[in-house]
């Protein structure tokens, strides 16, 4: 069934969306932006509005926020009477047993293997791995290339940073940027930015 999607969001993140859910044969029906003038043309759609307008649309449409920052996407999430629309691009490899909260999007090329669990509004970006048993709690961002090792427990609002690896079996907590191209060896329990080989806390 042709479902007709509203993304919240106007920037890159959003395009890609876009091509996601276009791929997936349902329609763009615009996006809410709140620094957009409305009815402006953007990417093959039009800004239909500001965000709070999405009462307009809540009972014909589904809902996704194409918006990087997870506390954001938190945020916006919170509305009331949205369907969320859950974007998997069709070149994903996913797991029959793995699990996709609403909301999330799931980039081409991204790996899901077995048992793995991807939280509510999510973001698995383009080429990256989430491996056999892991879990990424809501409102984080694998980034592109990234690998999570099988076993590993990703907190809330983490963002791991493009070709980051976590090796496997173990925890990351909430709120945890590790840096591009950073390798976490440990379990990290303390919210922060941490980078470089191992991955250690900057100030």
């Amino acid at each position: 069934m042709n479902k007709k999607v509203v993304i919240i969001g106007a920037g890159g993140h959003a395009k890609v969306v876009a091509d996601i859910v276009r791929s997936n044969g349902d329609t763009v029906e615009g996006f809410l932006d709140d620094s957009f003038i409305c009815e402006r043309e953007f990417y093959g759609s039009i800004v239909i509005g500001k965000t709070t307008d999405y009462t307009r649309y809540a009972s014909k449409c589904y809902f996704i926020v194409a918006i990087g920052n997870g506390t954001v996407r938190e945020k916006i999430a919170s509305l009331t009477d949205c369907k969320w629309y859950t974007a998997i691009h069709p070149s994903a490899v996913i797991s029959d047993s793995a699990v996709i909260g609403e909301g999330s999007a799931i980039m081409a090329n991204a790996v899901i293997n077995a048992d793995a669990n991807i939280g509510k509004h999510v973001i698995v970006n383009t080429g990256s791995i989430v491996e056999h048993d892991c879990e990424i709690d809501d409102y984080s961002h694998i980034a592109p290339k990234s690998v999570v090792c099988g076993g590993t427990k990703i907190g809330k609002h983490a963002w791991l940073g493009t070709g980051s690896t976590t090796i496997q079996a173990i925890e990351v907590c909430d709120g945890v940027t590790v840096g591009a191209g950073g390798v976490v060896v440990k379990n990290i329990v303390e919210a922060g930015i941490y980078v470089g080989v191992p991955a250690k806390r900057i100030k």
